[in-house]
């Protein structure tokens, strides 16, 4: 199967992507989107706050988690403004610090004393066998969503889930990279990308001649031949399409540009290491996988021909 081909990655754009520029506002992960947002349910919104909060069963809420209910003003999308009585807003973060006492409390009684041997060896040195690159967005926390535990995984987080190639230069990513394959000798690396990507939405809305001061632009533009293919590909598409495009795009280049350090490729080609690529839709809790077909991978002009295998979708 050889990845990027119009038909199937088009075929990976759905509907959802309405819903998913909405949910983006809500989140105002990064600049360029709205901060307030109509509110239509108070109890659904109040629902989700506490899902987010996800705090462990064990523990009841309490007065210092209760909502304050104020009154707040939304704005819609076309500007417009209307007055939205009892919104639910969270207390101060002080509480929330008390919040994570208990929770840090849970997890030393239920989790850390009842395995206690097992965190102390832990304490002496890691082993991981698995890397794990995911964005920085809150709603994407790989240890809650996929199960993994302490020692399982050597992750890093950065904006959209990015691996810059070699020729650019040090980052804290590639220097994770170094440390994980050549102390830690993990045998497999996992890009996790998202739906609803707040870096990817400011990349593909970046003009391409800007000149930015922007710390986050200047970072997605890593990320500028993933958007240079969709807008080739996927130019019939919407923006907010083409952003689902380009999310899976983006996680396919950074997978090539792991090949661009000589000591990743080596490993890779002796089989000593294996490349996978992972798409979380946190609209509708599904998780797609596949795997670099390193065999089968071509030169272009734009660096690389991506070629995936063991493709599979959990739902």
């Amino acid at each position: 199967m050889v990845w990027p081909i119009r038909s199937k990655l088009s075929s990976m754009v759905s509907g959802d992507s309405l819903h998913c520029s909405r949910l983006s506002a809500i989140a105002n992960s990064f600049t360029r989107f709205p901060a307030k947002w109509p509110v239509s349910d108070t109890k659904k919104l109040a629902r989700v706050y506490d899902t987010q909060l996800g705090s462990p069963p064990s523990l009841k809420r309490n007065s210092i988690l209760k909502l304050e209910l104020s009154t707040a003003i939304a704005v819609t999308q076309d500007g417009s403004s209307y007055e939205e009585r009892n919104v639910p807003k969270p207390n101060s973060g002080l509480d929330f610090f008390e919040e994570m006492r208990q929770r840090f409390l849970s997890f030393k009684k239920h989790k850390y004393l009842k395995e206690l041997e097992h965190f102390q060896a832990l304490a002496e040195v890691q082993s991981p066998k698995f890397m794990v690159i995911a964005c920085v967005d809150s709603r994407v926390c790989p240890s809650n969503v996929l199960g993994l535990q302490p020692g399982e995984t050597f992750m890093i987080r950065n904006v959209a889930n990015l691996v810059p190639p070699l020729q650019n230069g040090p980052s804290e990513t590639n220097a994770a990279l170094e440390f994980a394959v050549n102390t830690l000798e993990v045998e497999k690396i996992l890009i996790i990308g998202h739906s609803c990507c707040g870096g990817i939405q400011t990349l593909m809305s970046m003009q391409d001649d800007e000149n930015s001061s922007s710390f986050t632009e200047k970072w997605v533009i890593n990320a500028k031949i993933a958007k240079l293919r969709t807008k080739a590909e996927a130019a019939h598409l919407s923006f907010d399409q083409q952003c689902r495009h380009c999310e899976k795009e983006s996680i396919n280049r950074s997978l090539l540009n792991l090949l661009t350090y000589p000591w990743i490729e080596d490993k890779v080609r002796k089989e000593l290491l294996s490349l996978h690529g992972g798409y979380y839709d946190l609209l509708n809790c599904t998780f797609e996988k596949w795997t670099l077909d390193y065999e089968r991978i071509g030169v272009d002009e734009e660096g690389g021909r991506f070629s995936v295998k063991d493709h599979s979708f959990w739902c």
